[in-house]
């Protein structure tokens, strides 16, 4: 298992699109994925449960991910939440 702390820099936050689309990079992996912010944890898989993080600009959250290629989920989860 990965834990890493990531700073969102996606300038709009997590609205819906950016969402879906950290959604669609998280399903490419087998691993499971989980993303924390305050005491909330949800599945980085799930469009509905990553809305109620309601994550803004410049958030910090913490990114788990735990199976055969969570190296390379948290790596790309991460350069996707630090792409501008």
């Amino acid at each position: 298992m990965i834990k890493k702390t990531v700073t969102v820099e996606l300038s709009s936050g997590l609205e819906a699109r950016p969402i879906a689309m950290l959604v669609q990079v998280a399903s490419q992996y087998e691993s499971k994925i989980y993303v924390e912010c305050e005491s909330k944890r949800v599945n980085a898989k799930s469009i509905m449960g990553m809305m109620t993080l309601g994550l803004a600009a410049g958030e910090e959250l913490v990114i788990t991910a735990e199976g055969d290629d969570e190296q390379q989920a948290i790596t790309d989860i991460e350069k996707y939440l630090r792409s501008n």
